[in-house]
């Protein structure tokens, strides 16, 4: 259950919401007084997040691609993040 703490307080308060909410998202747009498709996009960004938790990739990368999904970079800086650290651990 190690995704679930990798995910932002917020995340995890938002999956705590959507559970006493019986999982519906109709529910959660009225709560949080935004759009379906608002809390559709948030669900889809921490189905991503649990996935990426998922795939045995090391942490460092983990991190960047949480920063792709919270659109913090881009997905190319990411890729070139990713190499330039793959090419420094392997000489």
């Amino acid at each position: 259950m190690d995704w679930f703490f990798n995910l932002e307080k917020e995340e995890q308060e938002f999956l705590k919401r959507f559970i006493l909410a019986s999982g519906s998202l109709k529910q959660l747009a009225k709560e949080y007084e935004v759009s379906y498709p608002t809390v559709r996009i948030r669900v889809d960004k921490i189905i991503e997040k649990i996935k990426l938790s998922d795939n045995n990739k090391d942490t460092f990368e983990i991190n960047i691609m949480q920063m792709v999904i919270d659109e913090k970079i881009s997905l190319d800086s990411a890729k070139e993040i990713i190499r330039k650290h793959k090419e420094s651990i392997d000489g």
